[in-house]
């Protein structure tokens, strides 16, 4: 078994592209991290302050509930995290998914796609959520990337 895991959440299947060809790339387990009640388009409209993803992302305290938990995780020492960037952010279900597990001695290592954005202060508003793990500085992906980029990038790191 590997020890090291690629968990995301991926609202429109670009995420899960790039997840995808990270873990073929660095040979990780994969994971997707799914609301336990699915987003709809109309959830994701952001330019709607009524949708469902505008009122999780204006409430710090918002934590969409998770469809399954990941069972093993205590056998990965590295976990990639993606996701979509959201108003400059991780999607609140990515706090919900770090706040699930104790991460002592982890390697957490955020990875994002975006239509436009930075990554923003991902890393400042994820890290209360990695307690006692290793949280390293984030980086947003096109969905074209491959898998040399992404290995290297994981070469970068020291992972």
């Amino acid at each position: 078994m590997s020890k090291k895991l690629v968990a995301y959440f991926s609202a429109s299947g670009v995420t899960a592209k790039v997840a995808e060809t990270l873990a073929e790339a660095v040979g990780a387990d994969i994971f997707e991290i799914e609301p336990k009640v699915p987003y709809t388009e109309a959830d994701l409209n952001w330019m709607d302050k009524k949708a469902r993803s505008t009122i999780e992302m204006s409430d710090p305290a918002s934590r969409p509930e998770i469809a399954v938990k990941r069972d093993n995780m205590k056998d990965y020492d590295t976990i990639f995290v993606g996701f979509p960037i959201w108003w400059y952010v991780a999607p609140t279900i990515i706090n919900t998914f770090l706040e699930s597990y104790d991460l002592t001695g982890k390697t957490i290592t955020p990875f994002a796609t975006s239509g436009g954005s930075g990554i923003g202060k991902t890393n400042e508003h994820l890290a209360p959520n990695c307690k006692g793990a290793k949280l390293m500085d984030g980086k947003v992906f096109k969905n074209s990337v491959g898998h040399q980029e992404l290995a290297a990038w994981v070469e970068e790191l020291g992972l």
